[in-house]
């Protein structure tokens, strides 16, 4: 079963710090990016893989989908969302998306943000959601770039002029890495960018994009802590369709 790090109380307690557990959407700064990638929801069936807080879930509802399914592998995750949430339309589900089955052909959009690099078994997931999408439906997803889940020891490097620099290091050797985020012992998988496309592609997905992500100006200047994700990305934003034939 993936780890259930969101369930460690201490994890919890230093996410729900963060801005995009108090603002939603708006407090992540990949969001306006994320966004352009998304189609129209008008209708449509939505799952959110890793849904967290099921900030996305609502969007979604308020945009017209027909149907939103919230899935999420912790259950203090999914009472937040729950508590969250009022009105129809929307479901929460636990699930292990490493074990997730779904009806064919009854998705128009997968949607997934920063949950699937926490996945040891990528491919049986692509493959679970390709034939659970209609034709023409999507995958959109963002998830830690290989270049920051590279090192064994996740931190910037300052030179004696104090320039930072990530370290890649390691960026061959797939696998587990561990980080002490909020609790010990978070694990993560790192896996190269072309062992991200490739599997896609290997699951009859299509590419639609691909987005190394990074704050521009003004969101530096908004928000200063910002500055130093300019210097590599941190994570990366990608759109993928399940072909009409």
């Amino acid at each position: 079963m993936t780890q259930n790090i969101y369930d460690n109380p201490a994890f919890f307690e230093g996410y729900a710090t963060l801005d995009r557990s108090i603002k939603g959407l708006d407090g992540a700064p990949e969001w306006a990016a994320m966004q352009t990638l998304l189609p129209e929801l008008q209708g449509k069936s939505v799952v959110d893989l890793g849904c967290g807080y099921g900030w996305f879930c609502r969007y979604a509802r308020g945009q017209g989908a027909a149907k939103v399914l919230g899935l999420d592998v912790s259950v203090k995750m999914l009472e937040k969302a729950q508590e969250m949430t009022t009105g129809e339309g929307i479901v929460y589900r636990r699930e292990d998306l490493e074990q997730l089955q779904l009806e064919p052909q009854s998705v128009d959009l997968f949607y997934s943000s920063l949950a699937l690099h926490y996945l040891e078994n990528i491919d049986a997931l692509f493959a679970t959601l390709h034939q659970a999408l209609v034709p023409g439906g999507m995958l959109v997803f963002s998830a830690e770039h290989p270049i920051y889940t590279a090192p064994m020891q996740q931190g910037w490097l300052a030179d004696q002029t104090g320039q930072k620099s990530w370290p890649v290091n390691h960026y061959q050797q797939e696998g587990e890495r561990i980080s002490n985020w909020f609790a010990d012992g978070v694990k993560k998988q790192h896996r190269k960018l072309s062992s991200w496309i490739n599997t896609l592609i290997a699951r009859g997905f299509v590419i639609e994009k691909l987005d190394e992500w990074g704050p521009d100006a003004q969101q530096i200047a908004q928000n200063p802590a910002l500055d130093e994700e300019k210097e590599r990305p941190m994570i990366f934003l990608l759109a993928a369709r399940k072909p009409l034939i």
